[in-house]
C-alpha cells in the first residue's frame, strides 16, 4: 500500500456539556484533566437562550483535544466503555466518527469520585492522511483533492483492524 494513503488518527476531541458556569463546569473539567492529562479549555455559548437561562459568551462546556499516543490511549478506553461496538451512522461523510456515553463511570480505570460526581461526554475522532498539512500550512495553502480525502468506508477498515470495532 502507498504509504501516503494510509489513515491514521489526527485527533481526539473529548467534550463535556454543562449546560451552566461555575462548580458544575469546575467539576466536568477536573475530570477531564484526570482522565486525559491534559487541562481542558471552556467553550462558551454563542446565542442567547432564556428558556435554558443561557447568556451569551457564557461558559457552558468544556473540551480537551489529544493527538498522537495520548488520543489512542483515551480513544481505547472509550471503545472499551462502549463495548467496542459502533453504528455506520456514526461515521460522517469524511471519515471522522463521533460517539457519546452516558456516564464516564463506564470507562474502564475510571471510579466515581463523590466530589466530582457523574458525567455524559462526546468523544469526535478525526482521521486523515499524510499531506494533510498542505490545507493548514499558511504559505501556499492548497486543498485536499478528494481522492485523497478519508471516506467513510476508509474509516470503519481502519477502525475494524487497528482497534477491533464491531460495526453494528
Amino acid at each position: 500500500m502507498n504509504p501516503m494513503e494510509e489513515v491514521r488518527i489526527f485527533k481526539v476531541t473529548l467534550n463535556i456539556g454543562v449546560g451552566e458556569g461555575g462548580e458544575k463546569l469546575a467539576r466536568a473539567e477536573r475530570l477531564l484533566e484526570e482522565m486525559s492529562g491534559q487541562k481542558p479549555v471552556r467553550t462558551h455559548s454563542k446565542v442567547t437562550n432564556p428558556e435554558f437561562g443561557i447568556r451569551k459568551k457564557q461558559p457552558i462546556a468544556c473540551k480537551v483535544t489529544l493527538r498522537g499516543e495520548r488520543a489512542e490511549k483515551v480513544l481505547k478506553m472509550f471503545l472499551e466503555g462502549i463495548g467496542n461496538r459502533l453504528k455506520a451512522s456514526q461515521f460522517d461523510e469524511y471519515g471522522n466518527v463521533s460517539m457519546g456515553i452516558d456516564e464516564h463511570i463506564d470507562i474502564p480505570g475510571m471510579k466515581y469520585d463523590p466530589e466530582i460526581g457523574i458525567f455524559g461526554m462526546n468523544l469526535s475522532v478525526t482521521f486523515e492522511k499524510p499531506g494533510h498539512r498542505i490545507n493548514r500550512r499558511r504559505i501556499q495553502r492548497r486543498k485536499v483533492p478528494q481522492k485523497h480525502r478519508v471516506s467513510r468506508e476508509e474509516a470503519i477498515e481502519f477502525m475494524k483492524e487497528k482497534f477491533q470495532v464491531k460495526i453494528v
